[in-house]
């Protein structure tokens, strides 16, 4: 599955590498227009859709639950009222006034255009922009639905618009929403998610501050958190997932894409360049010698230090650091660690570095230290090793060799290589392909998600299935997925019996049918498949309902595998797409690569 890419600092709209900056004009990226008609069109519908929801709840639905117990809640709210809530109320209320909201809104985007090195403009507009939209969307909805606000003592004087919506609580889900985005994205370390967690919290609080102070009903605080995480959706998915709005490339993305989005190839180690060769500090190479392979992308130069101090503490004292390339994300380098006698190798990156760098160590017994600086960190995250690439580097070190499997894949213009985690075709590899790397720099793996929004009706692909020597199996299916080890993002388990060091691999066919088909197959993964059948490849069965209708999802283990479509579809290697075609062939190499693991790991 994915791999992180952060956004690369940018060049400012309209600027190439070899502008004269003297000279220069700020002119807006390409497909701007475009990207602008799609986020109005779907504010319209933004808009119609709570307009809609406000007159249903002072219409027809006004005399259905919950909205006859409203007025309760908000007496309730009256009768619990002391000193003390008040005046944090008053805070928290506060929080989401207008005046506020503008203040902050244009002092976040002043500092993210002017305060780096390098401005993030793309991260300014979705703030500003979506803030705008909550806002808009709030007017054209208090002009459209009159209600009244609740006939208890209010606490502060009654603005000119409506009940409905909170403007309060939309204006601060949009901004606290938006940051809380932001600081999920650029700050590293524990307070990453503490300031996230806060960020969050304090539309909940706006929110609970209005219903105390008897400004909103229930419904309308709702609908104002509805209307703030719509605008942030319309605008997140515009500027991060669809790509429509496109700058000048950045170089050396996570994942190893190249300029034409794809894979090299795997089965040739490329000779590494002069700027691959370069290291932050020269080390005479000599036999034994650590070796530290990173994407520049995702590991910046205070994250460098913070490694070098961790590989220090363990006596790997001058180890060599090693960038990444665009053209080469790993592969060569790590080939050329093997060969001028490294005794230990250690990978800073996503998914996409660490596949690169293992499909150069496969077989040669030379120990590798995972440090996940990505968005998915898939092997990382089954391993059991920590999320913090210093927690995980110095785990690691305190650790001992551990051999783990790795699959070796290739198919029709796909080149043999190897991959760590998983492969696919189908769904997935097209969720692959439509997240955007901007999209994963700003929102994390959640950008997985967004883009799998706009997806899920990747047709459906007859396959035909050949595990090892049994009998062909043929199935239809909206997604193939063939994995080394089983859990992916968020905690949920795709292939419940996979493990990296079993010598087998395992396959998930996903082929639901309907929205029950979907919320069966859901339901299946979110348990982790415990009580799913994992039939091996000499033992296959057709797992069936009672009413003979095939299940939305199966499970397979097996050494060989040939997966041939009826026609090109979509693929993926460790989240990266790779070029479409009708035939996958995986098979795993048990053992092939020794990664150092704390007590317990694999």
């Amino acid at each position: 599955m994915p791999t992180a890419a952060p956004e690369r600092p940018a060049e400012l709209p309209g600027r190439g590498p070899g502008t004269d900056r003297s000279s220069r004009s700020i002119t807006l990226p390409r497909g701007t227009g475009r990207t602008a008609a799609r986020v109005g069109a779907l504010t319209v519908c933004q808009g119609a859709l709570m307009v809609g929801f406000g007159l249903l709840i002072t219409g027809p639905a006004r005399g259905l639950w919950p909205m006859t117990v409203e007025d309760d809640v908000n007496e309730g709210f009256e009768r619990a009222r002391t000193g003390t809530l008040t005046t944090l109320s008053s805070f928290a209320s506060e929080a989401g006034n207008t005046m506020t909201i503008i203040a902050i809104t244009l002092l976040v985007c002043a500092g993210l255009i002017l305060i780096p090195r390098l401005p993030l403009w793309r991260q300014a507009a979705f703030l500003a922009v979506a803030v705008s939209l909550q806002a808009l969307v709030f007017l054209v909805i208090t002009e459209c639905v009159d209600r009244h606000r609740p006939e208890v003592d209010r606490l502060d004087a009654s603005p000119p618009t409506s009940s409905y919506t909170s403007g309060h609580t939309g204006a601060a889900t949009a901004l606290y929403g938006g940051l809380a985005v932001l600081a999920l994205s650029r700050l590293r370390g524990p307070w990453r998610r503490i300031v996230g967690g806060l960020l969050l919290l304090l539309p909940l609080m706006v929110a609970v501050a209005r219903l105390y102070r008897g400004m909103h009903h229930p419904t309308d605080v709702v609908g104002g958190l509805v209307n703030g995480s719509l605008s942030l959706l319309i605008v997140g998915r515009a500027l991060f997932v669809d790509g429509s709005v496109t700058a000048p490339a950045d170089a050396g993305k996570d994942g190893g894409a190249t300029a034409a989005g794809t894979t090299p190839a795997g089965g040739a180690v490329p000779a590494p360049s002069p700027a691959t060769a370069r290291a932050d500090r020269g080390a005479t190479p000599d036999k034994g010698r650590t070796v530290v392979i990173f994407n520049p992308t995702v590991t910046h130069e205070a994250d460098r230090e913070a490694l070098r101090a961790v590989l220090a503490r363990h006596g790997h004292t001058g180890a060599e650091f090693v960038e990444t390339t665009a053209q080469d994300p790993g592969t060569g380098q790590t080939a050329a660690a093997v060969r001028d006698g490294a005794g230990l190798v250690v990978v800073c990156g996503g998914d996409g570095t660490l596949r690169a760098a293992a499909d150069a160590l496969a077989g040669s017994g030379v120990p590798l230290a995972v440090v996940p600086c990505g968005t998915g960190n898939l092997l990382a995250r089954n391993l059991g090793l920590p999320l913090s690439p210093t927690a995980a580097l110095d785990a690691a070190l305190r650790g001992t060799p551990h051999r783990i499997d790795l699959g070796r894949v290739e198919g029709d213009d796909l080149p043999g290589t190897h991959f760590a985690a998983m492969s696919g075709a189908g769904l997935d590899a097209a969720i692959m392909e439509h997240t955007d790397d901007r999209a994963k720099s700003v929102l994390g793996w959640p950008a997985y998600v967004l883009a799998g929004v706009g997806t899920l009706r990747t047709p459906r692909m007859r396959v035909t299935v050949r595990l090892d020597d049994a009998t062909a199996l043929h199935r239809t299916a909206r997604m193939v997925l063939v994995g080394n080890v089983g859990t992916v993002q968020g905690g949920t388990t795709l292939l419940p019996a996979a493990r990296p060091d079993d010598g087998l691999l395992d396959l998930l066919i996903l082929d639901p049918r309907g929205v029950g088909g979907w919320i069966r197959a859901l339901t299946t993964l979110l348990r982790g498949g415990a009580k799913a059948p994992r039939p091996t490849a000499v033992d296959t069965v057709t797992a069936q309902d009672g009413d003979r209708s095939g299940v939305p999802v199966e499970f397979f283990t097996f050494r060989r595998a040939e997966l041939t479509f009826d026609a090109p579809q979509s693929r993926e290697l460790d989240g990266d797409p790779v070029t479409p075609g009708r035939r996958l062939t995986a098979e795993v190499r048990p053992g092939a690569l020794t990664v150092l693991l704390p007590t317990g790991g694999a």
